[in-house]
Parts: C-alpha cells; structure tokens; sequence
C-alpha cells in the first residue's frame, strides 16, 4: 500500500497531519511534503484517517 499526494491540490489545511501527524508531514507553510510513500506495517490507519480528513481530496490511498 502507498500514499500519493497530487502537490497541485493540496492547499495546505493540514487536516491530514492533524489527523495522523506521525505519518503526515508538512512544510512550514502546512502543506503537505509527502509526493509518495510507502505505508509500513501499522501505518495503514493513520494513512487512511489523514487521507480522509483531506477536504481536497489531495491524498490517494493505493493498494
């Protein structure tokens, strides 16, 4: 499984890294700095609450 984040959506709410702030990483601007990334064992659920909480839809879950 890995994240994709599409850059051009993101318009750094930061949602998903307040949601799964040890998996979601942002710039100091709050935008996202993940372009892609694998999702380790036991990561799965932060992954996919931060993705959730995205209001852009900026964060691709794939499996």
């Amino acid at each position: 499984m890995k994240v994709v984040v599409d850059v051009e959506k993101c318009t750094g709410h930061a949602r998903c890294n307040v949601s799964a702030p040890a998996f979601y990483e942002l710039d100091n601007d709050g935008y996202n700095v993940i372009r892609e990334r694998e999702v380790a064992p036991g990561e799965e659920a932060a992954a996919r609450e931060g993705a959730a909480a995205c209001p852009e839809r900026a964060i691709t879950i794939i499996e």
